[in-house]
């Protein structure tokens, strides 16, 4: 993929009233239809993507796809 543009702005994706370093994944829209994703205890290991990918990602979050790798009251990861 291309390089990491240096000007980005980074949305950082924390429970809400969260403090503190985290770890949190931070999400940045660059040029090129491009999308990085970091984490903020490792800021320089960017994943890139397109904004397709990103977007049928969501969908998926927003569906429940993903809910099965989700720890439910800290039982590990649900069943399906």
């Amino acid at each position: 993929m291309a390089d990491v543009p240096t000007d980005l702005h980074w949305a950082r994706a924390a429970p809400e009233g969260a403090e503190g370093p985290g770890p949190w994944i931070e999400v940045a829209f660059g040029p090129d239809d491009l999308v990085h994703l970091r984490e903020t205890s490792d800021p320089g290991n960017v994943v890139t993507t397109t904004r397709k990918k990103w977007d049928a990602f969501v969908l998926g979050v927003r569906a429940g796809e993903f809910d099965h790798f989700a720890e439910l009251d800290g039982q590990g990861p649900a069943t399906p």
